[in-house]
This record gives C-alpha cells, sequence and structure tokens, in this order.
C-alpha cells in the first residue's frame, strides 16, 4: 500500500584522495595542487563524507541538507557501506560542466555512479548529489540467489524471456511461493484497464470524477472528490507513484468483478488467497480495525464478500485509525494482495502482449532503478510494492537487442521491517544481470 519509488537519491558524498586530474583539464603539479578549484576540492572530500569521516555540514549547502537532513544522509551512506563496503577511491571523472561532474566512486565490493554538482560561489559546498547506482565487482546470478536466501522472512524472484512461441524461466528462487506484493497488484488494474479500452469499452481518454480519497496519494492527496481525471492519469498516478485514490478510483470505474477476472484470463496459482481483491482503502480500513480484521481472517471467501458490502461505514476512508498502523507489520500473511513471481511474470507477459503502448508507456513513467542501469534496456517498465515487512518490485524489461523478460522479486518478514534500500540493491543487481543478454 505505502509507495515504492526509485532508490536513486540525492546524497552528499566525499573521497580522501583524488588519484588523478579531472578529465577535460590539464594535470596540476604538486605545488598547484596547493591552488586546487573548489570543484577538485569537494571532489578530493568525497570518499571521506562517504565512509562518514568528515562531517557533512562542513561539505553540503543549507538547502541539500533541508532536503536529505544529516541523520538521513548518514543512514543512506551506511547502508551503502553495509552493501559495498567502504569508499575507498575516485575512480573517474566525467565533467558535464564548470560545477559538475559524473563520478565513479570505487567501493571495496562495487563501483558506484554518482552525479555530482558544487555550487558557483564561495564557499563552493556540494549542492546536488545523485547515486546512479552500483555495480558489483565479479558478480553473478549465484551471488545474487545466495543474497536473497540470505534474506530474515521468505523471499523470492524470477527472471523469465519471453516470446510469443513462450517463456523461459532463465533464474528462479522460490518462484512458486505465494507473496504479499503490496501495490504490485495494481498491474491487473492497469490490465483490465487495457482490455476494456481494446474492447472499446471506454478510452484512456474517458472522464470520471476523482470521486475517492485515501492514504499514501501523491498525486491526488486533498483534491476534491469532484475534480474530473482522464482514466489515463488516473492509471499515471496508480502506476508511477502509487497513488492509492486513482487505484480505488480505477477499480470504482472498471468493477471489482472485472479486475479480479484478470487472474483468471491471466493465470494465478492460488487465487482462493489472492481473492476478494480489496480496495486499497478497505485494506487500510481492515488492517487499523482489529475486531473487524479478525472476523474477515476468518471468514470464507463467500463471508469476506459479505462484510466488505454490509460494513461500508466500517471500511470507509474516515473509519482508518492511522494509529494501528505504525508499528511493523499487520497482517501481512493473511490479508493482502498475494501473488508468486510467476503469477506475476504471467502478468508482465500479459501486458506485454496487449495490444496497448499506452499501458506500456505508463509503467515506463518511473523505472523503478537508478537511471545508469535503466540504461541499459531499451524499454523498462516497473511497479513495486512496498509496506511494513512487505516489499516487491517486478520489471518487464526489453533489451537493446529486442528481447523481452519478466523479471520479479518479493520478500516477506512477518516480524519486523525489511530494508527497502537493500532490497532494491538486490534486484538493480537482478535486473543488471540480464541487461547484456
Amino acid at each position: 500500500m505505502r509507495k515504492f519509488r526509485t532508490i536513486a537519491l540525492l546524497l552528499a558524498v566525499s573521497c580522501s584522495t583524488l588519484t588523478g586530474p579531472a578529465s577535460g583539464t590539464e594535470p596540476v603539479s604538486t605545488a598547484q595542487a596547493t591552488i586546487a578549484s573548489p570543484f577538485d576540492l569537494r571532489t578530493g572530500q568525497l570518499v571521506a563524507v562517504l565512509n562518514g569521516e568528515m562531517a557533512v555540514e562542513e561539505y553540503f549547502t543549507p538547502s541539500f541538507l533541508t532536503a536529505v537532513p544529516p541523520a538521513q544522509f548518514k543512514a543512506i551512506s551506511d547502508s551503502f557501506i553495509a552493501q559495498y563496503g567502504k569508499a575507498l577511491a575516485i575512480a573517474a571523472i566525467q565533467r558535464n560542466g564548470p560545477n559538475s561532474a559524473t563520478l565513479q566512486v570505487e567501493y571495496e565490493k562495487a563501483i558506484a555512479t554518482i552525479d555530482l554538482t558544487v555550487e558557483p560561489s564561495a564557499p563552493s559546498k556540494v549542492a546536488g548529489l545523485l547515486a546512479r547506482g552500483f555495480a558489483l565487482k565479479g558478480d553473478s546470478i549465484e551471488k545474487i540467489q545466495a543474497d536473497f536466501s540470505a534474506l530474515p522472512g521468505s523471499s523470492g524472484f524470477i527472471v523469465k524471456k519471453l516470446a510469443d512461441d513462450g517463456a523461459t524461466t532463465l533464474h528462479a528462487l522460490n518462484a512458486n511461493r505465494q507473496f504479499a506484493t503490496g501495490s504490485t497488484f495494481k498491474l491487473y488494474v492497469l490490465a483490465e484497464l487495457a482490455s476494456q479500452v481494446a474492447a472499446g469499452q471506454r478510452r484512456w481518454s474517458d472522464v470520471v470524477p476523482l470521486g475517492v480519497r485515501n492514504h499514501s496519494s501523491a498525486g491526488t492527496q486533498n483534491w476534491p472528490l469532484d475534480t474530473p481525471v482522464t482514466l489515463q492519469t488516473l492509471a499515471t498516478w496508480m502506476i508511477s507513484v502509487s497513488d492509492n485514490a486513482a487505484t480505488d478510483a480505477l477499480m470504482r470505474e472498471l468493477g471489482r468483478d472485472a479486475v479480479e477476472g484478470k487472474l483468471a484470463s491471466i493465470g494465478h496459482s492460488a487465487p482462493d488467497r489472492a481473492l476478494p481483491m480489496l480496495t486499497t482503502v478497505e485494506a487500510f480500513a481492515l488492517k487499523s480495525n482489529p475486531a473487524l480484521r479478525q472476523r474477515f481472517e476468518k471468514a470464507t471467501e463467500a463471508g469476506q464478500r459479505e462484510l466488505l458490502a454490509s460494513e461500508r461505514a466500517a471500511l470507509s476512508y474516515g473509519a482508518i485509525d492511522m494509529s494501528q498502523l505504525g508499528s511493523g507489520p499487520v497482517a501481512i500473511e493473511s490479508m493482502e494482495w498475494f501473488a508468486s513471481p510467476e503469477d506475476t511474470a504471467l502478468l508482465l507477459n500479459n501486458l506485454r502482449r496487449t495490444n496497448s503502448q499506452t499501458a506500456r508507456d505508463v509503467m515506463a513513467v518511473n523505472s523503478g532503478i537508478g537511471p545508469a542501469a535503466a540504461g541499459k534496456w531499451r524499454y523498462l517498465g516497473y511497479k513495486g510494492g512496498s509496506e511494513p515487512g512487505v516489499i516487491s518490485m517486478s520489471f518487464l524489461a526489453q533489451s537493446k537487442a529486442g528481447e523481452w523478460y519478466a523479471i520479479s522479486g518479493s520478500w516477506n518478514d512477518p516480524a519486523k521491517e525489511v530494508d527497502n534500500n537493500a532490497f532494491a540493491q538486490l534486484m538493480t543487481r537482478l535486473v543488471d544481470s540480464v541487461a547484456g543478454n
């Protein structure tokens, strides 16, 4: 339910030594090094900043630290160190202008691509830093699988090569296990919308009132309920920023039964776990109401549908008690949107084969991974989902050679929060492992 965004993070980073001159500049002598440019000075401090050996207040502009406070920066840089070891040196510099460059930063276990921008006037602090991605040294699918297996709780993934005459599984771990997938279920909503458009029942340009409100609605939060929006706008909000109100508005327009029908027409290995398909407001309301949740969990599917119909007031936006949702995973093994990696691969292949470039364009708005990794593909469509104890990331990818892949992974832990950043890095490695195929 809680939206999951691309792990391309603005950061401040520093390095302890500069091993060579910036590209596009003349080498400097030892005597000249004492009068290095402000940009060279900040570049030379990057490794130290990344390793927590220099105060970020001395390195970043106040506006940067407002956007990324010191504690948040430390948490991110610490997660990088935990994943890749300490930063060692600047391996390469590509100047993009007098005050900016793309750096290759060597860590003990990986090479990071980082964009760095320095303010043009004194004190010439770092105004922008974008970590575009990490390339693990000597990575392999065996290492990726081992790292998946080491995650606490349960996890799994699949990589399938897609073709019109069939699909071939290239790599998999627990690919047939049912996982809570959070907002990944919204791809079923997109698939049904594309089907109704293809059948002539609707047009992407059809205008409907927003009509619903929900938490974690980045595009529509606090918008008037009578705001007119197109179906394509709702779909774009739903997929690119995981807007929950947009999702529920589309489920209202398309019909719950119709969206649920995609599980049968596309294929789902455990529909008894996936049905009835909850709206996001229903899921929030049920998870925040322990008594109602227990009734729902004990009921048959028919009983659950009857409860959804009879308890509309208790399952409304106004009835959600957010204080019940902030202390870790809540009912992620019983009240969720469930699918296996194999199920999700079937869904991704359906979206590939549907005659809807618009649906694929919607999926490509947010690539889910950093631009360095995403840039290795001709096309990359993405949807993820997360909430406490749950994260799922799924990609429909076309290689530069024109071959199609479905790549999906999930991680659940009912005992505690999962590490979203660590999983995103793991999925980036998985996507990267097949980019050159």
